[in-house]
């Protein structure tokens, strides 16, 4: 694209803004199974920021390790505008990522990362950028995030780092998002920081989107989510969450909660449809999911993981719950 094709051509909403600078430069690296929301996200808000102002506040280009088309997670194509090369001095560099990050990731692509951290270059990861981020070796000491979803699997892969559970994250040159439409607010920050909240409440308006601060978390809350405002309900289900390697007994959940067996029965009976064991065994059948989908662990370590004696016992719960076995399930998408 030449600079002025990223100026385009709007309607009748307009800012003015008195900036005489260079543009500031986006890279982002697609790997394949990128989630195209993502980027979309994260690239309409610099379009629309030049559109308002009539201005080349930013560029951007999109890059594959080859050069060649990308297939992104819902099976559409993008061609890229370049392979992967040596970023700009100013430029920031974004990995997007999305399904299967372990595996998406090549040598190529982490040697570029090291590179470019070594010369000083802003680095990010959108949705599961963070996996390839932290293969690299950029994400120590850092505060970071990724997709709520691939996070289990993150912590088992790499247990020295831990992802928060924010909407995006600014530490120094490392800038990361969970993916989605949470690229957008990202984004809208580093236009905010770089040009002015003005300018960061338009982009927004024009994109319909009502801005969450960085400390958003990425998932409704418990009590959304089950329909109840209930602390005894909401802390063993969080209780539960937190003990999936060692599962609790109800007694011990119990004395966990400081009330009665019957009460927790009750509890989750009522709002859940289920006994207090029947739901955490699908937190954890659910957990071993994930792993199998999103980690390269073998099926005894996510047994271990997800609080089964052994391969067997998850195995034979894993088949009453998906219709397969863990192996099969894991061969079907290999």
């Amino acid at each position: 694209m030449t600079r002025d094709q990223f100026v385009q051509k709007g309607a009748s909403a307009t800012l003015a803004l008195s900036y005489d600078g260079p543009p500031q430069d986006f890279r982002f690296l697609l790997l394949p199974k990128a989630t195209m929301l993502a980027v979309a996200a994260a690239i309409e808000p610099l379009r629309i920021a030049n559109q308002l102002t009539k201005q080349t506040l930013y560029t951007w280009h999109t890059m594959t390790e080859n050069g060649a088309p990308v297939t992104c997670s819902n099976g559409l194509r993008i061609t890229p505008d370049q392979a992967l090369a040596p970023l700009p001095s100013d430029a920031f560099g974004f990995v997007c990522a999305g399904v299967e990050p372990e595996k998406t990731c090549s040598p190529a692509v982490l040697g570029w990362l090291r590179r470019e951290h070594r010369h000083g270059r802003s680095l990010g990861g959108i949705c599961t950028g963070a996996f390839a981020l932290a293969r690299a070796g950029l994400l120590d000491g850092r505060r970071f995030t990724l997709h709520w979803e691939n996070q289990p699997g993150f912590i088992e892969a790499f247990p020295s780092l831990t992802p928060t559970p924010n909407i995006y994250e600014l530490d120094g040159r490392i800038t990361t998002c969970g993916g989605g439409n949470t690229a957008i607010d990202m984004i809208l920050a580093l236009i905010e920081k770089q040009h002015g909240a003005n300018l960061a409440i338009m982009v927004a308006d024009m994109c319909i989107h009502m801005r969450s601060g960085s400390r958003s978390p990425q998932r409704a809350a418990h009590s959304v989510a089950i329909g109840s405002r209930n602390k005894a309900l909401i802390k063993a289900i969080e209780l539960m969450e937190a003990e999936l390697e060692e599962p609790l007994t109800n007694d011990e959940m119990c004395s966990r909660l400081d009330i009665s067996r019957r009460q927790l029965e009750r509890l989750f009976k009522r709002y859940l449809g289920q006994g207090p064991m029947a739901f955490y065994l699908e937190l954890r059948i659910s957990r071993a999911f994930t792993y199998l989908n999103e980690t390269n662990m073998t099926v005894a370590e996510i047994a271990a993981a997800t609080g089964f004696s052994n391969t067997s016992h998850l195995s034979r719960q894993f088949r009453a719950r998906y219709g397969t076995s863990p192996h099969s399930f894991r061969k079907a998408w290999s």
